[in-house]
């Protein structure tokens, strides 16, 4: 039997609506429901076939490649080309959806503050 679908890919389906801020063929990306800085965008790509970015990097490094080009893309759009991009990769470090994704965070950080998801 097939695990549930994660959250991720019901956004993509269109089972969950999202404030989508940029749409390609393989790759999504919308505002995080709950922002932890001024800009936090999620990107996400369409395919569940990867659990974290380390699964990523060793199975398609060049849609490891997009996600961080359209990171910079987003960044330089909604906060001047300054921000992080942040990977939560297990539980332990704050990983709560297991289909890869970006975090892009800009536009002044709450001193402390931790992406997580």
């Amino acid at each position: 039997m097939p695990a549930e679908p994660s959250i991720f890919s019901k956004i993509v389906a269109g089972e969950i609506p999202a404030d989508i801020v940029r749409d390609t063929e393989r790759l999504i990306a919308f505002r995080d429901i709950a922002p932890q800085a001024p800009v936090h965008i999620l990107v996400v790509p369409k395919s569940e076939a990867y659990r974290d970015v380390v699964e990523l990097a060793a199975g398609d490094p060049s849609l490891l490649a997009e996600m961080v080009a359209m990171g910079h893309d987003i960044a330089r759009e909604h906060c001047d080309g300054q921000f992080r991009l942040v990977f939560n990769t297990g539980e332990q470090a704050g990983q709560t959806v297991f289909h890869v994704h970006a975090h892009v965070m800009g536009g002044g950080l709450a001193e402390g503050s931790l992406a997580s998801g």
